[in-house]
């Protein structure tokens, strides 16, 4: 069977490209999708309790990108929200990321935001060559600090010592001499007022996208012809593992509900230190749900297959750039997201990476 335009993956890299294809072109697009639902690691359902979970850990927009904000606008509203995070510290709830108030509750003082200046410089270590996390943390907020939010949280997450992580990871997470306690200070915030997935669906709702889901597009890469792909999936699973498999972090979830209208003091706490657990996110916290019970979710990382976040060591970055040369010698395939680029995307920037893609090569 032959089709014009065929797209790997119903997360929200593949379905911005088909929305594009469909409404733009006005041409006919099958979106192939393992999974038994649209949405990919974005989507959301209702619990047995009436809950709105994050089936796959949670997810906040936030974006300073206007026209991504403008295009995602189409398919939802927004409710507003600003995130906040709590990290437990010497068994004490210390905000995240590292602010005024951070320092201040840390330390029990109450330092100005020059003192607070100060006070970092004093303790950040001089590195002469920034090679990995490790040294980012290091030269931003010295030893101690490094050790209580950083070492053991890294550790657990990927397996590995900061040391041997390049710097992408622990550069995320900035340091503020103010009290913003936000995690993010993107100027559009919110969540799809509705869900993810009702954002989803109304991006694919077009007579011209046919989804095809709990269907590997390997088991169909020999019944099916096109005149482009869109590949948003696993790359080393399209070539067939020909250099090895390229190595994710996966994570394992586990949901509670208690019979209780509140749980903790903030929608995500940390847990670097203690716990088998990285985090504990509380979803009526980001939804603005009202129910007598609450839901919350353990994420322990490591366990389970899901391919969740690309590894961020040389010698992973290494094996990709083999992946990448195969790449180069495909014809009309175009290979989208972070599975398929083998690296960390925000939704904003997943989104941004398809309306580029679309406007570069498809348009």
């Amino acid at each position: 069977m032959h089709f014009k335009y065929v797209v790997v993956g119903a997360g929200l890299a593949g379905l911005t490209i088909a929305e594009r294809i469909a409404s733009e072109k006005g041409e006919k697009v099958l979106v192939v999708e393992k999974r038994g639902h649209i949405g990919g690691n974005v989507y959301d359902s209702y619990n047995d309790d009436g809950i709105l979970i994050h089936n796959y850990g949670p997810h906040i927009f936030h974006t300073n990108d206007r026209e991504v904000y403008k295009y995602l606008s189409r398919f939802t509203k927004w409710n507003d929200f600003w995130h906040r995070v709590l990290t437990m510290v010497d068994g004490n709830p210390i905000p995240m990321p590292i602010t005024l108030e951070t320092i201040n509750k840390l330390y029990h003082c109450s330092m100005t935001p020059d003192e607070m200046k100060q006070f970092i410089a004093e303790r950040a270590v001089p590195i002469e060559e920034i090679k990995t996390s490790r040294d980012v943390a290091l030269s931003k907020v010295g030893e101690e600090i490094y050790q209580k939010f950083f070492e053991s949280y890294t550790k657990k997450q990927w397996g590995i010592d900061p040391a041997e992580i390049d710097t992408s990871v622990i550069s995320r997470i900035p340091l503020r001499f103010n009290r913003d306690t936000r995690y993010f200070t993107d100027k559009y915030q919110g969540m799809p007022r509705y869900g993810y997935t009702k954002m989803c669906e109304s991006m694919a709702d077009s007579d011209k996208i046919k989804l095809l889901l709990n269907t590997d597009f390997e088991e169909i890469r020999d019944d099916i012809t096109y005149d482009t792909l869109i590949y948003t999936g696993p790359a080393d699973e399209y070539f067939h593992y020909k250099h090895g498999k390229l190595k994710y972090r996966s994570v394992g979830f586990v949901f509670e509900t208690h019979d209780c209208e509140s749980y903790q003091d903030a929608p995500v706490v940390n847990y670097p230190n203690d716990y088998d657990y990285t985090r504990i996110t509380e979803f009526k916290k980001m939804t603005w749900q009202e129910n007598k019970k609450t839901t919350i979710l353990k994420e322990f990382p490591g366990e389970g297959d899901e391919p969740y976040y690309p590894f961020p060591t040389p010698d992973c970055k290494a094996q990709f750039a083999l992946y990448q040369e195969e790449m180069k010698k495909e014809k009309n395939v175009y290979f989208l997201g972070r599975l398929a680029e083998y690296r960390y995307y925000n939704m904003d920037a997943a989104v941004r990476r398809a309306l580029d893609l679309y406007e570069e090569k498809l348009r």
